[in-house]
């Protein structure tokens, strides 16, 4: 397979492509002792796409595969994925033109779930212009990777009464000619961590592989149980993370007001004997995952609160809790990089680990013969 990693002995290339100037910033080998560099010898190359902080490249890596592209447009996210890595993705891939990224094996991406132009017939590759997914097609189209894994959200399934994963997958089947399996929504409490994350996963082969569509098989859940209990910090977590008797109550009047209505919205405290619901951004995507801890003794609030810290033993995951629910390492680097604030949001929008591994582990094998 081709080994197609950008070296150069300057930080910037200029490339012209179709009249408009690209500043394509090429890898240089870091001199970073990094949690995750780039394996030495190589079974695959593959490109990573809307990387976020690279919780793909870490499951393709630890496969044998070896990264030689990725973009990210968040610069929070940057610097998380640089810290790891040991390189800086580059930026907005609307402004990166599909010749100027390199040849690789397989192209894999969490893209943004976004509707198209559809006026009453089926859509095709044009009718995703002005769509993210359109970057990964016109990506597919140009390089010709041997195959493609992408992640979304379960609510692509049903996205505008379907039409937009139909779009999606006949750009894929009928315009860009892969063979492309059905799609299978993925739990990630079924691959060893303790979230119920589901996620829509697509895998795709050039059809001159000659793989059917038939033959490719989705992981089976693992016999891995693992809880909340099994991810907690091991020793006593700071008091900031402990609700203070105030806010308690607002989300208790909160929740109050929305069953009011009709509404089941509201603060979670969830058994830590069981499993997470998925953890999300923004909202209430840290209080619908509230867990009891009462080794706290020492209740003197280190930020400024209303009321006192509770007593019942009531707080949020920590950002390295969060990590662990999305299957990353204890090495993965973040906590002098970025805010909580911005952890919280990286892993919320980050994908569970293990079940890309598992999935890409499945594509891999049809792709590479030991």
């Amino acid at each position: 397979m081709s080994n197609n990693l950008l070296i150069a002995d300057v930080e910037e290339q200029i490339k012209v492509s179709k009249g408009q100037v690209y500043v394509l910033k090429t890898y240089i080998p870091s001199s970073k002792n990094v949690p995750f560099p780039s394996p030495k010898n190589h079974k695959f190359t593959f490109i990573d796409l809307f990387a976020g902080i690279g919780g793909i490249r870490i499951a393709f890596q630890n496969l044998g595969g070896k990264c030689v592209f990725s973009s990210e447009i968040d610069e929070y996210a940057q610097k998380t994925y640089e810290a790891n890595f040991g390189e800086k993705p580059h930026g907005d891939i609307t402004k990166i033109h599909e010749k100027d990224v390199p040849d690789h094996d397989i192209l894999v991406g969490g893209f943004p779930c976004q509707a198209f132009s559809i006026a009453g017939k089926r859509g095709g590759f044009n009718d995703t212009r002005g769509t993210l997914f359109f970057d990964v097609a016109r990506i597919i189209k140009e390089k010709q990777p041997k195959a493609f894994f992408l992640e979304n959200v379960k609510g692509l399934v049903n996205h505008r009464q379907g039409k937009t994963l139909s779009t999606i997958l006949n750009v894929l089947r009928e315009d860009l000619g892969y063979i492309v399996p059905d799609p299978r929504v993925m739990n990630a409490k079924n691959f060893g961590v303790p979230q119920n994350r589901e996620r829509i996963f697509i895998v795709g082969f050039r059809s001159d592989l000659e793989i059917n569509a038939e033959d490719f098989k989705y992981p089976e859940s693992t016999d891995k149980k693992v809880c909340i209990e099994d991810i907690m910090e091991k020793s006593v977590v700071s008091a900031k993370y402990y609700l203070s008797t105030k806010y308690i109550e607002c989300l208790e009047n909160h929740r109050a007001r929305n069953e009011a209505k009709g509404n089941g919205f509201g603060y979670e405290i969830v058994d830590v004997k069981g499993t997470s619901n998925a953890i999300v951004t923004g909202g209430m995507g840290r209080e619908r995952n509230l867990i009891i801890d009462k080794r706290l003794k020492d209740f003197t609030p280190v930020t400024n609160i209303q009321g006192q810290v509770n007593r019942k033993g009531i707080r949020r995951m920590t950002p390295r809790e969060w990590a662990r629910l999305q299957g990353f390492p204890d090495k993965f680097i973040f906590e002098k990089v970025v805010s909580d604030a911005q952890a919280y949001k990286q892993f919320g929008n980050s994908v569970a680990v293990p079940a890309i591994q598992a999935t890409a582990n499945k594509l891999l094998e049809k792709l590479i013969k030991e």
